[in-house]
């Protein structure tokens, strides 16, 4: 029997500060998503390599001017996830992406095996700890969604945790939700833009990658014998991956499911996507006073008459 993902949102009433749009990749917020609809493949209409690099290049621009007149209003803040699974491309689309962003304005962070520290914490610690600045960008390659994700696959991960409580599992897992729901709906209501990607790619396509990773010396660092030990668990991480994208996709803290299995056209949309949710935001630069304004005159006479020293 399906698990019932349908909680009852506590957050009614959370402003969402932006539009997320009638995209066909949006996650709907009403739990019917399923991950056997959802496409790996671009649409059959999508524009060719050539295309989808142009367009990348234009919302790169886009994105850096956008993300300078967020810095300079300094209201909201932007958070970024990225979740998939292995070879999916969640690292090059980062770069991709953000490439030419001012780095003072934008921090990245990835997110591995939890350390000793983070272990001693709730779940949400070592993100929240990381969340981006008022007037930054934020993104994390991978994220609080582990603990929904790859700990439901291997439930045995649990232990490190040591839980005070010996809850039944699947109340752990509707908890769990309850808690990333309230999260994100916090810092909505505290002027967080919170955008989500699951990159959807094939299993075909997956093997396809790690086989051309093992074909190229300069890419063996980033294979490992446990890659593929988790091809064997794909059909329980899809599962999950859909009660994730179910239970967690609201107007204020969107999932886009975007396919992942050609990397420039998955870049492009992850680009125009985000390009998209700044632009809908009313990012503007801060006004002038009008007394330092009414100086202006004389400083510019000033600056000027020192030509002539």
């Amino acid at each position: 029997m399906r698990r019932d993902v349908r909680a009852t949102e506590p957050g009614k009433g959370t402003p969402t500060l932006f539009d997320a749009g009638s995209s066909p990749w949006l996650v709907p917020f009403d739990a019917s998503f399923r991950i056997a609809d959802a496409r790996t493949a671009p649409p059959a209409d999508a524009p060719d390599r050539s295309g989808c690099r142009k367009r990348l290049g234009r919302a790169n621009e886009k994105l850096e001017s956008l993300q300078r007149k967020l810095y300079a209003d300094n209201r909201w803040a932007v958070l970024i996830v990225f979740q998939a699974m292995d070879a999916a491309g969640k690292d090059g689309t980062i770069r991709a992406v953000f490439e030419g962003v001012d780095p003072t304005g934008c921090q990245v962070h990835s997110f591995k095996q939890p350390s000793a520290q983070e272990l001693d914490h709730d779940f949400l610690w070592r993100t929240a700890v990381r969340l981006p600045e008022r007037g930054r960008l934020g993104i994390f390659n991978r994220s609080y969604y582990e603990e929904v994700l790859i700990v439901r696959v291997h439930p045995e991960y649990l232990a490190a945790q040591r839980l005070p409580n010996a809850l039944e599992r699947e109340r752990l897992w509707q908890e769990r939700f309850a808690s990333i729901r309230d999260h994100e709906a916090h810092l909505a209501r505290n002027g967080m833009l919170v955008l989500k990607f699951w990159l959807n790619i094939s299993k075909e396509e997956q093997r396809a990658r790690f086989l051309a990773r093992l074909d190229d010396p300069e890419k063996h660092w980033k294979f490992s014998p446990g890659d593929v030990r988790e091809r064997g668990y794909w059909d329980g991480y899809m599962r999950a991956y859909e009660d994730v994208l179910c239970a967690t996709s609201r107007p204020w803290a969107p999932w886009y499911a975007i396919p992942a299995d050609d990397k420039d056209w998955l870049r492009m949309i992850v680009a125009e996507t985000v390009v998209a949710a700044l632009r809908s935001v009313d990012l503007r630069y801060p006004e002038v006073p009008d007394g330092d304004r009414g100086q202006f005159a004389m400083m510019r006479a000033e600056l000027e008459s020192e030509n002539g020293d």
